[in-house]
């Protein structure tokens, strides 16, 4: 394994310690409801107008949006919502007799409320409005709260809007960051408070999120985007360099990769991604050439079974790979958010417009986790049911084991059906401490 580039950087690199003052605003929203949360969006947003969204605005704002850009949200939203359908009719009920009369199964309930948070400061996140709020509702959410950041005098893009509406959001707050998530946590502004929060934003979101975590779930901890392509001599560099070029765009602190088996291609991407970024437009410029500086990396690799190691040690958001025998790699790659397959698709379908989610792992976390999908806002839960007679070894068996924990009280919760459900019998139900 060879550098040709090295990253001076890491993800978690330079981040700044913002928990203590996200944790002062939650607190301070917690404790003034939405009178400190409108003062916050006046502070930070320099938003004064109404903090929900009227069906007036709603209906101004798709008036706002082209009839093409109409069509392709509503074409993003289908895709996303035929994946997340299919994703749903994998998570079947099941029950199963574990012991004769002792029937037990799961089902799969929706949380009765989420809140989804598309990011609209920087850039417009459209498509993140489309992936929380359509698997959401896929998955049978009861009541769906969506925030963005308003811009002031005009409030959320019209873009984002209409997406919510279009995906079927039940409320949109004009609320960002940590304002805004609080509002949906909390349960402001007459929405119900989210049992799961979801959607992707900048450091503060991300800590908020965190903070809330347990006290209400959500989709992942979120870093910044990270992209991995692993490409071979048939790969087209122009390809492979715009493919990190395009994910380098979306901040400072962006890693990308190249892990190539062939060092005429690596050496070629090398020169190209600088040409590259400094076609962009001025803020996705200085974004790309900063990502790439510092956090970029371009690494060859004896073989594709090296390839493997590295990528799956790297564990990136998004993976590409543009090499002979794709169905290798998509047997032997194990650690990733989502695996884009040759030259012909790439991260940017996934991220707008193709079906699968694009709230993923970062920062290493594809070691442990998937993305977001229908399953985040569901319950698994378990039942059971039994018959008296199959209290006979079952209750015995429970008896003795909680015995021997020291557990009386769970020990005669059996002791009591077994006395019951077959009186005069006796049975060794263990030893109780004294």
């Amino acid at each position: 394994m060879e550098y040709l580039k090295k990253a001076s950087k890491t993800a978690a690199a330079g981040e700044a310690d913002v928990r203590e003052s996200v944790q002062a605003i939650l607190d301070e929203i917690e404790q003034g409801g939405d009178a400190a949360a409108a003062s916050y969006a006046k502070r930070f947003d320099k938003w004064d107008g109404p903090i929900e969204v009227n069906a007036e605005r709603l209906a101004v704002a798709a008036g706002q949006v082209s009839p093409q850009l109409k069509d392709d949200i509503r074409f993003a939203h289908e895709n996303v919502r035929r994946f997340a359908e299919a994703q749903l009719a994998t998570m079947t009920a099941t029950e199963v007799e574990v012991v004769p009369g002792l029937v037990a199964g799961q089902k799969q309930i929706p949380v009765s409320a989420v809140g989804c948070y598309a990011p609209g400061g920087r850039y417009s996140h459209v498509a993140s409005a489309i992936m929380t709020v359509t698997t959401a509702k896929v998955a049978g959410v009861g009541h769906i709260a969506a925030c963005s950041p308003p811009r002031p005098g005009v409030g959320i893009n019209p873009a984002i809007l209409y997406a919510l509406q279009v995906c079927g959001a039940d409320r949109v707050l004009n609320l960002g960051g940590v304002q805004g998530i609080a509002a949906m946590a909390f349960g402001l502004f007459g929405t119900p408070p989210a049992r799961v929060l979801a959607g992707p934003g900048n450091q503060f979101v991300a800590e908020a999120k965190r903070i809330l975590y347990g006290r209400v779930g959500i989709d992942m901890f979120a870093g910044p985007t990270e992209s991995l392509v692993i490409a071979d001599a048939k790969a087209d560099p122009s390809i492979v360099a715009w493919d990190l070029v395009g994910q380098a765009e979306h901040g400072y602190n962006s890693p990308v990769w190249l892990l190539s088996t062939d060092r005429p291609l690596a050496e070629a991407v090398l020169e190209l991604v600088p040409r590259y970024a400094a076609e962009l437009p001025e803020l996705n410029r200085k974004n790309a050439e900063e990502a790439w500086r510092d956090y970029g990396e371009i690494i060859l690799c004896g073989s594709r079974e090296e390839a493997v190691r590295v990528s799956d040690q790297l564990a990136p958001e998004h993976l590409q790979v543009q090499a002979d025998d794709l169905d290798y790699w998509l047997g032997a790659l194990t650690n990733y958010g989502s695996l884009f397959l040759g030259e012909e698709t790439t991260v940017a379908y996934g991220d707008k417009v193709s079906g699968p989610n694009h709230v993923l792992p970062t920062k290493g976390a594809a070691h442990y986790t998937g993305g977001l999908f229908v399953g985040k806002f569901m319950k698994t839960v378990t039942w059971q049911r039994a018959t008296r007679e199959a209290n006979r070894q079952i209750g015995q068996a429970c008896a003795r084991i909680s015995r021997l924990e020291g557990m009386e009280g769970h020990a005669r919760t059996a002791d009591v059906r077994l006395a019951k459900y077959f009186p005069g019998e006796s049975f060794h139900l263990g030893r109780a401490f004294s």
